[in-house]
């Protein structure tokens, strides 16, 4: 009897890692880093300086997402890599690991979820057709621990308007 419970103990204690994990460690690297971001031009919620080349420079992303992405970035005290493009190439740089998020007015329906995770919907908007959209980003797949730091952020921003 003794034994069963030393074991059932070591099984315990063994699986007592910190939950959720990010696998590629995503959060960690992040956290007092730089927060590698593609964003994708899309009305309001991303605007993309015509001029921004290859090199984006932080004052050429605007609009919505930027500026949750910034405050988001400023919480974890990571810098902001920007990459432009579209949305099918940032959905495959984020599936090989190039990026940590992607932003673009995604809605909750977006085909990539194959390629990537994706929030919780954090905010809500109708298009000229009266279609509800509800707004998530892209983050690696399996990478939960970002995830949850990511909409935690995005719920108390929610909250706040």
């Amino acid at each position: 009897m003794a034994g069963l419970l030393f074991a059932a103990l070591l099984l315990v204690t063994g699986c007592a890692g910190s939950f959720p994990a990010d696998p590629q460690g995503t959060l960690e690297k992040a956290q007092g880093g730089t927060l590698r971001v593609g964003a994708s031009m899309n009305g309001d919620w991303v605007r993309i300086s015509a001029d921004a080349g290859g090199e984006v420079r932080s004052s050429d992303v605007q609009g919505t997402e930027a500026d949750l992405v910034r405050d988001f970035a400023a919480q974890l005290g990571s810098d902001i890599e920007w990459v432009a493009g579209t949305e099918q190439v940032l959905a495959e740089e984020i599936k090989h690991g190039e990026l940590d998020l992607v932003i673009g007015g995604l809605d909750n329906k977006t085909p990539w979820v194959t390629h990537a995770g994706i929030t919780r919907p954090y905010a809500e908007s109708r298009d000229e057709r009266g279609s509800l959209h509800k707004h998530v980003m892209l983050v690696p797949l399996g990478e939960n621990a970002f995830l949850l730091e990511l909409d935690k952020f995005l719920m108390a921003a929610k909250e706040r308007k």
